[in-house]
């Protein structure tokens, strides 16, 4: 149920309970005092507090109670009704100790209201007549009522997190089950391709002859899949012995663009602080496609990564000088949309576009929490 119609359901009550206090007091037997139109006062704002019982249990506890006490001891002999309603709001909302020490304060207190009441009652019948306006059954049944309430609440929302966890755990065997096959159907294909490049380098230096560096890059591009897919197959386990690529790993990757023949220099600017595992893991992700980017689509002969680090934030800039341009700026595929939901989801900015000078540049900012 939304919020809106609790609140209306719980207004309807209080006007209710309001209205019931009003007729039974306008209705009840009592000598006219000039205090009569405090004590309608008093009723009405006992019942209409019963709106708030639901976010303020101990204050509208606190009101009715007074509430009461006061239109007793104007001379209203009205029913504590709700006082009764507080009791089990409190209750049920956790507050047992408050409404039980409430209540004893209220069964003490109210035949002493009652006995400065213009009534003149001795003193055993004022005990009587509190006995009659607060029964000790009904206030007992009002305690019992919200704690029951609150066991159920407990225990549905105990059932609602099982169930949540049950759902959570299936998708994770799932998730794992679909990260098994594709290791699989991939570490296969993978190692057909590394090993004939290791066979044809190995095969090219034992005649003499010069190894290609395409033929190289092919080889290390092969190890290197290899060892992601295995690293992403633990990570899936759960398994910390072999953690993911990092802003440590990134030297590795602009030494591998090199033996393709792409002229790629690291900068690494600011003080070297601990980042967040997902920022450095995103990182590490968007140098390592925006230079794969670079050696399939730019035709670029030089290549620049930077690493700013900065108070609250860490800057990564990848440059290179290919033929992209805003005429011609490329149409944005897989691997750039990964990159920016990678940098969203840590509520940071990409800005992938030409340069003004002729090639492409790749921009992340990913903020940095220092206090956390």
């Amino acid at each position: 149920m939304s919020g809106a119609r609790i609140g209306v359901r719980d207004g309807v009550i209080a006007v209710g309970v309001a209205a019931a206090l009003l007729v039974a007091g306008l209705s009840g037997q009592h000598p006219p005092t000039d205090l009569d139109p405090l004590g309608y006062a008093l009723l009405v704002t006992g019942g209409l507090s019963l709106a708030a019982r639901r976010w303020a249990p101990f204050t509208v506890l606190a009101v009715t109670a007074l509430c009461a006490l006061g239109y007793q001891a104007v001379g209203f002999e009205v029913p504590v009704i709700a006082y009764l309603f507080a009791v089990y709001s409190a209750v049920r909302a956790g507050q047992r100790i408050v409404a039980v020490a409430g209540s004893v304060i209220m069964l003490a207190a109210l035949p002493l209201a009652i006995l400065t009441s213009p009534h003149d009652w001795p003193v055993g019948e004022a005990f009587t007549q509190s006995r009659d306006v607060l029964q000790l059954a009904w206030l007992i049944a009002a305690g019992a009522a919200g704690e029951a309430l609150r066991q159920a609440e407990r225990r549905a929302d105990e059932a609602e997190r099982t169930r949540e966890e049950t759902a959570r755990r299936r998708a994770d065997e799932e998730r794992l089950h679909i990260a098994r096959e594709l290791h699989d159907s991939l570490t296969h294909q993978i190692s057909v391709i590394k090993v004939q490049a290791e066979v044809a380098v190995h095969v090219a230096r034992k005649r003499g002859e010069q190894v290609p560096e395409a033929l190289l890059a092919i080889r290390e591009a092969g190890r290197e899949a290899a060892r992601e897919l295995r690293a992403t197959l633990e990570a899936l386990r759960d398994d910390d012995q072999n953690p993911p690529h990092g802003l440590d790993h990134v030297p590795e990757l602009v030494q591998r663009a090199r033996t393709t023949g792409l002229d790629a220099k690291l900068t690494i600017e600011g003080s070297r602080n601990d980042v967040p595992s997902a920022v450095d893991r995103t990182a590490y992700r968007i140098v390592q496609e925006s230079l794969t980017n670079i050696a399939r689509h730019a035709a670029a002969a030089t290549a620049s990564v930077r690493i700013d680090y900065r108070p609250d934030a860490l800057v990564i800039r990848v440059d290179d000088d290919g033929r992209a341009t805003s005429d011609t700026a490329p149409v944005p595929g897989v691997g750039l949309l990964g990159m920016r939901e990678r940098v969203t989801a840590l509520g940071g900015h990409l800005r992938a576009a030409p340069r003004d000078e002729g090639g492409f540049s790749v921009q992340a900012e990913l903020p940095v929490d220092r206090t956390s």
